[in-house]
């Protein structure tokens, strides 16, 4: 069974029952849903997926990093990042070098290509930028901005809380 969520501006969007005491997390799914979708149609003209661009802004930001350091920065997991740099690295936007603190290690670091991208990437999250906030004020920004970082903080809060661990009751 549905039954509308509280209706924003302008819209109504259906929220099932399930998720009836969830109708921000809803929202937010359906954003995030959303948003990797445009960025993906951006990123995708100039040869990237999402997620990949933010790869390339650490180095660009950077230079050259370990791999672990590069999970590390942005949150992700091992597995996932492996297959981010085999990409980029098939693609030719970065190359591994040996590093010369670590015989084990090797560092991640952008190619002349991938800084030819640069531009198309700031330019590409400006676009999404525009989309996402069309109609927004400069206050109504800033008000969105920081209710989305408190909401992150939040969960970041939560995940560090043994309380929250799996399996308890």
């Amino acid at each position: 069974m549905m039954t509308p969520s509280t209706p924003g501006p302008g819209a109504s969007v259906p929220v099932p029952a399930a998720a009836a005491g969830g109708p921000i997390s809803h929202a937010i799914f359906r954003l995030a849903r959303l948003h990797r979708m445009y960025a993906g149609q951006l990123l995708r003209r100039i040869g990237l997926h999402p997620g990949q661009e933010l790869v390339m802004m650490h180095l660009w930001e950077l230079g050259a990093q370990r791999q672990t350091d590069l999970v590390r920065l942005m949150d992700s997991d091992a597995a996932t990042m492996t297959r981010t740099v085999q990409r980029l690295e098939q693609a030719g936007f970065v190359r591994r070098r040996p590093s010369p603190t670590d015989k084990r290690a090797s560092l991640i670091e952008p190619t002349a290509a991938s800084h030819a991208l640069r531009r198309e990437v700031e330019q590409s999250w400006s676009q999404l930028e525009d989309l996402v906030a069309a109609g927004l004020t400069a206050e109504e920004r800033t008000a969105a901005l920081e209710t989305l970082e408190r909401l992150e903080q939040n969960l970041v809060a939560a995940s560090t809380e043994p309380a929250n661990a799996e399996g308890e009751e």
